[in-house]
């Protein structure tokens, strides 16, 4: 493709893709597709031979189109969003262009400036700890690995990195029961081992209990265990329950323990004033992470990871060799250093589109919306005889299932599985589960970039069209 080729077909892709935003919500959410469908269309061989632009974009939306789910679709309440906007997709765009990669200040001197800024705007915006400083990752399981390997390498003295395990160590990390399997992973990958993750009981919101994780921590100390790291959730991932991080935060600095709180979804909802009872300036941790391409509308991948001293993420990932050297090195932030990667993508500056083009005050805007969309579907599930609301709603994640007592929780779990699927194999909508104390329930996650109340309405009416199938 030569120069004049990729204009072309450049403007040609925009106006595919501002049309594809107009008309998102006219697609089926999630594709009707069998495991296979799409690879059996996929030639066996690669082309020896160019092919036309023409003939792969018409591939695209014949083969791969159809195969799609449509995340960014206004009735995709599964998981947790992965929302984006119109100035993100800009940025995207820009990022990819210029190719630039930002691993150090000389490598892309605005790619460095513009995050330490942008992520000084967010810390203020969000009523954060002055003091802390950002760093923009991947994704929350990267930023959740960085703090636990930092929380290991402190208590080691930096002597793991060096020198390994002895074999000594018997190191504990504690999370409520709830915690995201990122958390079990990242034990994995720092030589922790799962069975060194204590799961600490929750209260009846979900919510980690304070009092089990003392316990905890003071019957592993009597057993000869080192209690390394508390995770505190600020929105767990089934039901986006809110740990006590405060009470945590004086938990962790009784004991020394790296306090690590992991808000990857509910973080942005810190950008509300009427949201800072979650958490405020005052709270006790080592680290923070959310993720902007989460609910705060910018492409992923982008997530924020914000350490009270930097010297310890530091001192846990730099590494540079001589072709690495700069005469700035002491002068300025290379985020190379601040975690896993070497290679860095320039994040920044979708968030920087996404803050300007919104303005702080037109993102409250649209959460103050999924807040308010959010009371009124628990009002209708709460209003109707044959549902039941499982878990709290501190924010927009409503877990609810159809009930009738004289079922069995077997039953129970199989009736509201069968409700789901259907709903979602119309592909009007797109829910996904989780189960809370055994309880299998729908998730209605309301966090969409476009969603509105006609979507609300629309689904409502659809789960009820489907509620009477389930006899």
């Amino acid at each position: 493709m030569n120069k004049k080729d990729f204009r072309k077909h450049a403007h040609q892709l925009v106006d595919w893709m501002a049309d594809y935003m107009e008309n998102k919500g006219s697609y089926p959410v999630s594709p009707k597709v069998q495991p296979g469908d799409i690879y059996q269309q996929l030639p066996d061989n690669a082309p020896n031979l160019p092919e036309s632009f023409e003939d792969i974009f018409q591939d695209f939306e014949k083969i791969i189109l159809p195969g799609m789910t449509h995340w960014q679709h206004p009735a995709f309440f599964g998981y947790f969003p992965a929302n984006n906007s119109e100035p993100s997709i800009l940025a995207e765009m820009l990022m990819s262009t210029l190719g630039a990669q930002c691993m150090s200040w000389l490598t892309s001197p605005a790619a460095t400036e513009l995050e330490e800024r942008v992520l000084e705007w967010l810390r203020d915006a969000k009523g954060l700890n002055v003091s802390w400083k950002g760093v923009i990752q991947d994704t929350a399981s990267t930023a959740t690995l960085c703090a636990i390997l930092s929380a290991r390498e402190r208590a080691s003295n930096f002597s793991i990195n060096k020198g390994g395990f002895t074999g000594k160590e018997k190191y504990r990390v504690y999370s409520s029961s709830h915690v995201h399997s990122s958390v079990d992973k990242a034990m994995r990958i720092v030589g922790l081992g799962e069975e060194n993750l204590v799961k600490v009981a929750v209260d009846k919101s979900f919510a980690m209990d304070p009092n089990a994780l003392r316990e905890a921590i003071s019957t592993d100390l009597l057993s000869g265990f080192t209690p390394l790291c508390v995770v505190s959730a600020l929105g767990t991932t089934s039901s986006t329950a809110i740990d006590p991080v405060k009470e945590i935060g004086e938990i962790c600095d009784e004991f020394g323990l790296w306090h690590h709180i992991d808000a990857a979804y509910a973080g942005t909802a810190l950008l509300l004033p009427e949201c800072r009872w979650m958490m405020d300036d005052m709270v006790k941790a080592d680290s923070y992470v959310f993720n902007p391409h989460k609910w705060m509308f910018t492409n992923f991948d982008c997530s924020v990871l914000y350490v009270k001293d930097v010297d310890q993420l530091v001192n846990t990932f730099s590494m540079t060799p001589e072709y690495l050297k700069t005469e700035q090195d002491e002068h300025v932030n290379n985020y190379r250093d601040w975690g896993v990667q070497l290679g860095r993508r320039f994040r920044a500056l979708k968030l920087w589109f996404v803050i300007r083009s919104y303005g702080l005050e037109g993102i409250r805007e649209k959460l103050r919306l999924h807040l308010f969309l959010s009371k009124k579907v628990a009002n209708l599930v709460e209003n109707h005889k044959n549902l039941e609301v499982l878990a709290p709603i501190p924010l927009n994640t409503i877990c609810f299932r159809f009930v009738d007592k004289s079922l069995s929780q077997e039953q129970l779990n199989f009736l509201n599985a069968k409700w789901m699927q259907s709903v979602n194999a119309t592909g009007k909508a797109f829910f996904t589960h989780t189960k809370l104390d055994g309880n299998y329930c729908i998730r209605w996650v309301i966090g969409q970039t476009d969603v509105s109340i006609k979507e609300i309405d629309r689904t409502w009416e659809l789960l009820m069209e489907q509620l009477p199938e389930l006899n």
